[in-house]
């Protein structure tokens, strides 16, 4: 493959700077250590810079980009697993008991979305769902993220928050529920009853 002009090297250096903002958010969120995310990020955008050849365009850039953070921050958590220090308190809990009659069933069942699927493939949505998960409250957040975007099966969370089961599928829950309500709200127009 040929080396890229300058020109080239100057659009992929404003477009990784664009994504920076948003890569060390997502790293912070999960290492809890502005450091340490900042190591991620760096390696990030060195893996970027380096591999920009082998990026074919069969993805979206910054999807691209994302999934190589997502090893580089998985890389750090290898690395920190005994030094990391965590956030354990549980700001911002959803009282399940207005949500769920005593029986376990909704009180209101969830409004029915139309067509989920076109409103998946517009980008403003994606916009929208980031937008819910930075209200996500701090250990809530990082369950979540944990769990969807990295991955990490509910004994790996457990293991590494040093935390039961029961409560990672209780802040999952949470994270859930917040997420459904703000985009009811946001984006199908709604607010859940």
């Amino acid at each position: 493959m040929p080396s890229p002009t300058t020109d080239e090297l100057a659009d992929l250096h404003r477009r990784v700077e664009a994504l920076r903002p948003t890569l060390l958010r997502l790293a912070q969120l999960q290492l809890r250590n502005l450091a340490w995310a900042e190591d991620a990020v760096s390696e990030t955008l060195l893996a970027v810079l380096e591999g920009a050849s082998g990026f074919n365009g069969t993805s979206q850039f910054k999807t691209w980009v994302v999934g190589i953070l997502k090893h580089k921050v998985l890389d750090q958590l290898r690395l920190r697993k005994r030094e990391a220090a965590y956030d354990t308190d549980e700001e911002g809990e959803v009282v399940d008991d207005l949500v769920f009659a005593p029986d376990g069933h909704f009180r209101t069942m969830p409004q029915t979305w139309e067509s989920p699927d076109d409103a998946l493939q517009q980008r403003q949505f994606f916009e929208v769902l980031e937008a819910c998960m930075d209200t996500l409250p701090g250990q809530i957040g990082r369950v979540f993220l944990m769990r969807e975007w990295l991955e990490l099966d509910t004994d790996a969370i457990c293991q590494e928050l040093r935390t039961s089961s029961t409560n990672v599928w209780t802040m999952l829950h949470r994270a859930r529920m917040r997420l459904r309500e703000c985009l009811q709200l946001n984006w199908f127009g709604n607010p859940a009853k």
